[in-house]
């Protein structure tokens, strides 16, 4: 299952929230359930922590049915739609509004006493639930937290049914789910533990004092490096932004891995989503140029796992999460690095040659994506080759329209978010566990 309970599904939430980090935002709760992930996403962003209450105006005779919703401070959301078609009279929606703020007003005095809610004006508010099943009730928090003048609202869950995701995303700013599957029957099937969450621990959560400090928070650099690998060290760019989640070294058998435009546009979305990038050039121009080097996967993977350990020994990465990003014969020097290496947390191939990578394929325990182009036939055909070989969660991600190089408008960029799905999901999250069943080609992600 991928939460063990919900602390550490919002352990898992929070890491991926890491780029709001140092900005105005309030996380905000669902109670019961949602309120001890969000004090794990609060304690990741520094962020202060509140409930979200909302009671949902259901259709008379049909209580499922949402026709608006109530929140504190008189909130009154109304989905006019819901009451044209089931023609609701104004007192029949007075007295729903009346029945359903009383108890609002109640569960208001139960959880917060005499503490007042937090102010949203002109804030991000990220509203929190430990998962998602219809959306109704998500939906509702969402429109009151806007009602309440919030600035962005941030819809964030652990797990959530494809199809109320997509009925929830054109109603909120962004949405982050880190768990989507299409066999979705209940929350509780991402849980271990789904026991009930009980008042009592949601009164504890919210008395705890503000973080004041955001978690995680770094020194930013964006420096020229010479990393302590190769004949005389490697020349590398190290950007740290400042709430970094997780460190991705650049793999790129040909050209200057620093240098190259590609890598640098990929690495600039990474960065933009909270990854620090280090991009390195493996071989010095002699040996490129000899070009027998190029094609030394074992060589290549080497410095790569050097320069790995020199970025981990460096105070502005100390204790980031490590992945990896192949392109050309670096894909397989990435796969060959991370085979048996627990510390590698995530892979990703950009149009590379993970075949290259041989018997090492097997024994990558890695979360691994390969992105190839739809018109790249004969390095698709080898991909799909090397990933029967993988026994890793693994993803073969074709990229429509794209030839080897991406140079088609909007397909690096595809191929840049692809990445930084994959890494936000299994590179900040927990660490490897053991093979899990093989996806077929083509097939998205669960």
């Amino acid at each position: 299952m991928p939460f063990q309970d919900r602390e550490d599904a919002g352990r898992q939430l929070g890491r991926r929230l890491a780029p709001l980090a140092g900005r105005d935002v309030v996380v905000l709760g669902l109670p019961r359930g949602g309120v001890p992930v969000a004090a794990e996403v609060a304690r990741a962003l520094g962020a202060p922590l509140d409930v979200v209450l909302v009671r949902k105006l259901g259709l008379p005779r049909r209580p499922e049915l949402a026709m608006g919703a109530v929140g504190e401070d008189g909130v009154v959301v109304l989905n006019e739609d819901v009451l044209q078609a089931g023609r609701v009279d104004e007192a029949t929606l007075a007295d729903a509004e009346r029945r359903e703020r009383a108890e609002l007003e109640r569960r208001a005095r139960q959880l917060r006493g005499d503490r007042p809610r937090r102010p949203l004006e002109g804030r991000t508010a990220v509203v929190v639930d430990d998962g998602i099943a219809t959306g109704a009730t998500a939906r509702a928090a969402c429109a009151v937290v806007r009602a309440h003048g919030a600035a962005r609202v941030v819809l964030a869950v652990p797990v959530a049914s494809p199809r109320a995701l997509g009925d929830l995303a054109p109603t909120v700013d962004e949405v982050v789910c880190l768990e989507s599957p299409q066999r979705f029957t209940a929350v509780g099937q991402a849980y271990a533990d789904f026991r009930p969450t009980e008042d009592e621990e949601v009164l504890g959560l919210l008395r705890r004092p503000a973080p004041g400090t955001p978690a995680g928070a770094r020194t930013p650099r964006d420096d020229d490096v010479v990393a302590d690998a190769g004949p005389d060290g490697l020349p590398g760019r190290l950007t740290v932004p400042e709430h970094a989640a997780g460190l991705v070294v650049f793999a790129h058998g040909t050209g200057s891995g620093r240098h190259s435009p590609r890598n640098r546009a990929v690495a600039e979305v990474l960065r933009a989503a909270g990854t620090a990038t280090l991009l390195v050039d493996l071989l010095t121009p002699a040996e490129e140029a000899a070009r027998d080097p190029v094609f030394d996967v074992e060589l290549l993977a080497g410095r790569l796992a050097a320069v790995a350990r020199w970025a981990a020994a460096e105070p502005s990465c100390a204790g980031l999460p490590l992945g990896y990003l192949g392109a050309s014969t670096g894909a397989a020097a990435a796969l060959v690095a991370a085979a048996g290496d627990d510390t590698v947390r995530a892979v990703v191939s950009r149009g590379g040659r993970p075949d290259l990578a041989g018997p090492a394929l097997a024994d990558v325990r890695a979360p691994t994506l390969l992105v190839v182009g739809g018109h790249d036939q004969q390095v698709l055909a080898l991909n799909r080759e090397a990933q029967a070989r993988l026994r890793c969660t693994n993803r073969l991600a074709v990229v429509p329209g794209a030839s080897h190089l991406f140079e088609e408008p909007g397909t690096l960029q595809a191929a840049a978010e692809l990445a930084r799905d994959w890494f936000a999901t299994h590179l900040t999250g927990a660490a490897p566990a053991g093979p899990p069943a093989r996806r077929r080609a083509d097939q998205p992600a669960e």
